[in-house]
């Protein structure tokens, strides 16, 4: 049986080749930012703001 190139094939195989390496490495570099020792004072004081009596 030959391939059928359509469209969608296409479309599919660059979003599964090209997008998704990306957006899992933008998803590491979000989650290392996130549990970073540095910002973690800036993330402590961030969770207590609805906290505050103003």
């Amino acid at each position: 049986m030959k391939a059928i190139l359509t469209v969608q094939n296409i479309t599919s195989e660059f979003v599964t080749s090209f997008w998704t390496p990306i957006f899992v490495g933008i998803f590491v570099a979000i989650v290392i930012y996130a549990l970073w020792p540095r910002n973690k004072a800036t993330f402590d004081e961030a969770a207590r703001i609805p906290l505050r009596e103003e």
